[in-house]
């Protein structure tokens, strides 16, 4: 007889721990829209894990009824990458933050990334400090004022999808917090990739950065400040689409026109070359105008995992038949060797 589908609910994936967030911060909305999606998945929850690391996004695996990991501060992506490969039945998220994931974990991310190694990574990008109480990220921008950098910050940010991209990450994509329909769906595509996917959550810290990304939600202005990646579409963009995202000839990069005649670029996800998303990453200002969202980057390409289990596949084969003192002995003997005398 076949088995019947597994019918799970969002009530299913909430625990019974209390939720403490600051009240109004973003990690709420991602969090519900995380519960009720994973029952989409059809999978058992003793069949997906949540690791995070440390931050306010990491306390992420306390609120859901799967299992999960609250592990130690930007090594997610390493610990995740162990259970990875050694439990390929287990579906495996690692959720971070800015400062977890692009400072003392920075190494750690863009390894896993460019391993592929079969992850789903959230990061949530809030540009501040929440859990340690308000200093400035490696996604703050220039001149941000904090408790750390009291005369305005001196460093450079980080662009997270660009870094994802020059890591050649084989998915990257952003979203925002509060747009449930749009956060959805670029889960759905990231838990749909096999490989390392990488997703950028635009995440509101109402206490100690708020209204970072206000020009990104408001009615007035988003529509002239988002474009919405869509593969296959045009890239034009504006409330009265007025907008193309176009590659002007002797340039290497892409600019934005307005103009309602421009000849807008059509959004092609699939590109091999990371060059064209590189170029899509590099469009919005500091001011957020111009920035895109959705899927920047998917391509299909052999997973770490699948590679490392596939030696050691073989290494079984080669061996079979042989004794284990026989293959002992062989192993000894392999490779370069003495003889003592």
């Amino acid at each position: 007889m076949p088995s019947t589908p597994l019918q799970l609910t969002a009530k299913d994936f909430k625990s019974d721990q209390e939720v403490r967030w600051c009240p109004g911060c973003g990690d709420y909305s991602i969090l519900a829209s995380m519960q009720r999606f994973l029952p989409e998945l059809g999978i058992p929850r003793e069949k997906i894990v949540f690791i995070s690391g440390i931050g306010c996004s990491s306390r992420f695996p306390y609120y859901l009824n799967t299992y999960g990991m609250h592990s130690i501060h930007g090594r997610a992506p390493a610990i995740a990458t162990g259970l990875s490969v050694s439990r390929p039945d287990l579906q495996t998220w690692v959720i971070t933050g800015d400062g977890d994931a692009l400072s003392i974990g920075g190494n750690h991310l863009i390894h896993a990334l460019r391993r592929n190694v079969n992850l789903k990574i959230l990061l949530f990008n809030n540009k501040i400090y929440g859990l340690t109480k308000g200093q400035y990220s490696p996604t703050s921008e220039v001149g941000k004022i904090t408790k750390s950098t009291p005369s305005g910050s001196a460093d450079y940010p980080f662009n997270p999808i660009s870094l994802a991209l020059g890591a050649e990450a084989s998915f990257v994509a952003r979203t925002i917090d509060s747009d449930n329909k749009h956060l959805t769906s670029v889960l759905r595509a990231a838990a749909e990739h096999q490989g390392s996917a990488f997703v950028e959550i635009y995440q509101n810290c109402n206490i100690f950065n708020d209204n970072a990304f206000e020009v990104l939600k408001d009615n007035e202005t988003r529509d002239n400040y988002l474009i919405r990646l869509e593969h296959g579409e045009p890239l034009k963009f504006g409330k009265d689409s007025q907008f193309s995202v176009t590659h002007p000839a002797g340039s290497f990069g892409l600019t934005v026109e307005e103009s309602p005649t421009a000849e807008a670029l059509v959004h092609d996800a699939h590109q091999e070359d990371p060059a064209y998303a590189f170029a899509l990453s590099r469009l919005a200002g500091p001011d957020l105008r111009y920035t895109p969202i959705g899927i920047f980057r998917s391509i299909t390409r052999p997973s770490y995992d699948e590679i490392v289990r596939g030696q050691v596949a073989r290494a079984k084969e080669k061996a079979a038949g042989n004794s284990p003192e026989a293959d002992l002995t062989a192993l000894l003997n392999s490779g370069d060797t003495w003889t003592i005398l």
